[in-house]
């Protein structure tokens, strides 16, 4: 842990090879060390919560998630936006090891703005990965196409020294003998990953662990800065490598803790 940040830090919850830091993801990865982590996973906030409904569970329900998801705006709530997205990825940049990649997910709401971050911040985008959700909520409005699909860009330091790793056998092994395409086609988050509590925008742990084995070796050190639930962490966790989690919700912190814990178990 004395490697990975400049002074040491008050952690919140840790386990062997298992960090969770409670705080501002800017103020944390400034406290980072340069060229400390391997792989880094976001899913940074969307920014919809606008008092707006949706449908879960067969039920309408508000879009509200969180102080969290409120964006602070001067009146150009674009233009905030890709700065606040420009931001942290600028930052996570800084920690990133010279081969290390980072995936980040989104949907049409703010993956544009972050494909756009990317490149601007001197990144290359290796792939534009869809996720296709067999079973997402319906449209209420009727008015458009149902939203079935998010979007994990994955780049690296658009850098010639750089030089990423791939694990392509392994992705050619779990798709039966085939190379690997960029649509990966699965349900939302099965209720039995939720036993330790819920979070608005928690991911499957079957998209974080073909990510985790496709982009980096055991032991490598992986970072969300947006822990959210912890999928991240738990995956990580399972497949032998180190985790990092930072996130300002304690609420949430508290949940990727009693994940994490459950899969210390489970060895």
């Amino acid at each position: 842990m004395d490697n990975l940040f400049k002074r040491k830090l008050p952690l919140y919850f840790e386990t062997e090879e298992s960090w969770l830091v409670l705080g501002d993801s800017f103020k944390i990865l400034s406290q980072m060390k340069s060229e400390s982590v391997d792989m880094i996973f976001a899913d940074p906030p969307y920014f919809l919560s606008n008092d707006g409904i949706t449908c879960k569970g067969g039920k309408m329900v508000s879009v509200n998630k969180g102080d969290w998801d409120r964006l602070s705006t001067d009146g150009n709530s674009g233009l905030d936006k890709h700065k606040f997205n420009r931001k942290w990825i600028k930052l996570c940049k800084r920690v990133m090891k010279q081969d290390g990649t980072i995936w980040i997910s989104g949907t049409l709401h703010n993956i544009y703005s972050i494909g756009m971050a990317l490149e601007q911040e001197g990144f290359k985008i290796i792939n534009n990965i869809t996720w296709q959700k067999t079973n997402p909520p319906p449209n209420l409005a009727c008015r458009c196409f149902t939203h079935s699909t998010e979007t994990i860009l994955w780049a690296k330091k658009n850098d010639k020294k750089s030089r990423h790793f791939f694990d392509y056998e392994k992705m050619k092994e779990m798709n039966h003998g085939k190379q690997m395409k960029d649509v990966w086609t699965g349900a939302l988050t099965k209720p039995s990953e939720k036993k330790e509590g819920k979070h608005p925008t928690q991911k499957p742990e079957y998209l974080l662990e073909r990510i985790i084995i496709a982009s980096t070796k055991e032991d490598a050190i992986i970072l969300d800065p947006f822990c959210g639930s912890g999928t991240t962490g738990v995956e990580a966790k399972r497949l032998g490598r180190k985790f990092i989690g930072i996130d300002i919700c304690e609420e949430y912190l508290e949940l990727t803790k009693r994940r994490l814990e459950k899969v210390v178990n489970e060895r």
